[in-house]
Order: C-alpha cells, then sequence, then structure tokens
C-alpha cells in the first residue's frame, strides 16, 4: 500500500520577522491545524515550534521547505486548493518569489515511510531534471501508484 509525499519549497521575499512577512506568519498555526485535521493527511514535517520554518534544507536561507504524506492525491488536492488553504496560496507572492522550474513534488512511498527532507529534495531536483515521471511528478501530471505487491526499480531515487 503507498501514500502520497509532497514537497514543496518558498524562496520568502523577506526573513520570517519582516513586517512584509507578518500575514503569513500569522497563518501558520491555523493553516497547519486545517492540514492536521483534513481527511487522508497522515504526517507533516515540524520543528518545535510546530511547524518547518526553521529546517533549512538548502543554503538559501530564503528557502522554505514544506514535506507531508497523505492518503491519496485526491485528499492532498482537496486541501491545497480548496477550504482555508486556498486563500493563503492565492496570495502567496505577496510573501514569495516565483521560481523558474518546479516547486513542489510529489511521490508514492510505502505506507508508513516517512520521508527525509534529504529524499524530498531528492525528489524535486529529480522532477527538475527529468520532468515528470513515477518518481517524482506534480498534479497536472499525476502518476498511479505502482503495484502494492511489488515495487519497480523505478519507484526508488538512485
Amino acid at each position: 500500500m503507498y501514500q502520497l509525499a509532497q514537497i514543496n519549497i518558498a524562496r520568502m521575499l523577506a526573513p520570517l520577522d519582516d513586517p512584509l512577512m507578518a500575514a503569513f506568519v500569522e497563518q501558520l498555526d491555523s493553516i497547519n491545524a486545517v492540514a492536521d485535521a483534513s481527511p487522508g493527511f497522515v504526517w507533516r514535517l515540524q520543528a518545535t515550534e510546530g511547524n518547518a520554518t526553521a529546517v533549512r534544507a538548502y543554503d538559501d536561507t530564503h528557502i522554505l521547505v514544506n514535506l507531508s504524506v497523505w492518503g491519496s492525491l485526491e485528499t492532498l488536492a482537496a486541501f491545497v486548493y480548496a477550504g482555508a488553504h486556498r486563500p493563503v496560496m492565492q496570495r502567496r507572492r505577496q510573501w514569495f518569489a516565483r521560481f523558474d522550474g518546479p516547486y513542489t513534488a510529489l511521490w508514492w512511498a510505502l505506507q508508513g515511510h516517512i520521508p527525509t527532507v534529504d529524499e524530498a529534495r531528492e525528489r524535486l531536483e529529480h522532477l527538475r531534471t527529468h520532468g515528470p515521471t513515477e518518481v517524482a511528478f506534480t498534479f497536472k501530471s499525476p502518476f498511479a501508484p505502482p503495484d502494492s505487491v511489488s515495487a519497480p526499480a523505478a519507484y526508488l531515487v538512485t
């Protein structure tokens, strides 16, 4: 059985303590609570503060990372594009710069597997290099979960 893992990154326009980022920071706890209570939610990366803003996965300290696991593509899409999260997505250009290339990658992980930040970065890099494949894909170009009896080697990042 498989679950959907996702990473998304964003480059802040200013440090988290800058007034420009205040409206984003004010919403973190409530949006994370919505995620935690959403159907299909399994796990999300968080530091002791309850969110992942202290996690630095890249040399660029303005890049925030979000990493989570969901029961299905449909449950993740419902959270991302509907409900309380939607207005945050609509305002993201107020707080975050545009990326050249993908900033979100999805992949199927064995049930119970919690992806590491390094694994997630590799998946995003794989998507940048190869485009959507069964190793890393997007909402617009999804792949079905692998056969639950035996996962082909293509599902492993090397």
